[in-house]
């Protein structure tokens, strides 16, 4: 059990969230809660693209900013971006500013709009069976025959930056999955 420390306050925490106050805080508070709702989903979709290739730190301490940049990430807003908006947030030095991941966002709302029962419904159609809690993080996937199958949906109504390793990243984050280790206090069993 290696992969859980004990922070100051006493709890077990997976190793990961126990690393810096803002892991800690999202850790116990968010990672792995069921969440749903379309544009919360929508904002947990477009963070995770975005931290595509970079570290979820960075993507943790820029969230405000995002949020301010991307409308709160309303769906229909967003939908709404053109090309002056794109042109402002490549100018917006508290996101990531990379053009194909802005265009994407703004791209992934558009085909929001158009799911006949919302983002919440179909994201969590491909929520798998609840399992056993991981003993370490040897025992957690980077994809599953699930994640694969959104990521794949998601793709085939015009979705950008969701591979199976980005959907496996929103199931976790979003409590889809629960892959708090076994003896995590936020695991909640």
């Amino acid at each position: 059990m290696n992969d859980l420390i004990i922070g100051t306050d006493g709890l077990a925490r997976c190793r990961w969230g126990g690393s810096t106050p803002d892991y800690a805080f999202y850790h116990d508070n968010e990672w792995g809660r069921p969440l749903h709702g379309d544009d919360a989903l929508f904002e947990r979709v477009s963070l995770e693209a975005f931290q595509s290739g970079l570290s979820w730190i960075t993507i943790l301490r820029k969230r405000e900013s995002f949020r301010a940049a991307f409308s709160g990430f309303d769906i229909k807003r967003v939908a709404e971006f053109g090309d002056d908006d794109v042109t402002r947030l490549l100018g917006d030095a508290g996101i990531v500013r990379n053009r194909s991941k802005i265009e994407a966002t703004i791209a992934n709302a558009r085909a929001a709009l158009d799911l006949p029962d919302g983002l919440s419904e179909l994201l969590w159609s491909f929520a798998p069976k609840p399992r056993k809690a991981p003993k370490d993080f040897s025992g957690v996937p980077a994809t599953t025959p699930e994640s694969i199958a959104m990521a794949k949906a998601l793709k085939k109504r015009g979705f950008r930056f969701v591979g199976p390793t980005t959907a496996y990243a929103l199931m976790q984050a979003t409590g889809m999955v629960n892959d708090h280790l076994a003896g995590c206090h936020a695991r909640g069993d």
